[in-house]
């Protein structure tokens, strides 16, 4: 009885392989996005945000430019690799950091750091996380956490709506 109790305890206290991530249908969902939105970056001092997604390369990229035509203007770039959802970040600072699908639910993808270009992740600033909500239909937030010096040194919220 000992025994049973034993390995039942254990069976239970097992840490459990997580569900892989579906890195195409979290891209599927990116592609929805497809169009203009318009927020507001939610800092002190937080300033007007715009937001198009579009679909390129015969479906297989969603282009994300934030700040178009501005002297911000920054480049995400989404595509899959083996089924897994993969981004790259063209900074305004110059550097191109890169980044893997971690998690994802109907209203969440959480992307997580995976290397880049033209910086040190332990020494310089970088974006080096994120998080796009799914908030309504019509409605978005995303947050990305830069990094300096490997730790965190700032958040970037957009609170996006969709133009009509």
């Amino acid at each position: 009885m000992l025994t049973g109790v034993l390995v039942a305890t254990l069976a239970f206290a097992a840490p459990t392989a997580a569900a892989p991530v579906d890195g195409k249908a979290a891209f599927a969902r990116l592609k929805s996005l497809a169009g203009e939105w318009q927020g507001v970056v939610e800092a002190p001092g937080g300033h007007p945000a715009s937001i198009r997604y579009e679909v390129g390369s015969g479906g297989t990229i969603v282009r994300e430019l934030l700040f178009p035509g501005t002297e911000h203007e920054m480049l995400n770039v989404y595509h899959l690799v083996d089924g897994q959802l993969v981004a790259t970040h063209y900074c305004a600072m110059g550097n191109q950091p890169r980044f893997k699908l971690q998690a994802a639910s109907a209203d969440e993808l959480v992307f997580g750091f995976a290397g880049g270009t033209n910086f040190v992740p332990e020494r310089d600033p970088h974006i080096h996380e994120g998080r796009i909500r799914f908030v309504a239909p019509d409605r978005l937030e995303e947050d990305w956490t830069a990094f300096t010096a490997g730790k965190p040194s700032g958040d970037h919220k957009f609170v996006l709506t969709r133009q009509k």
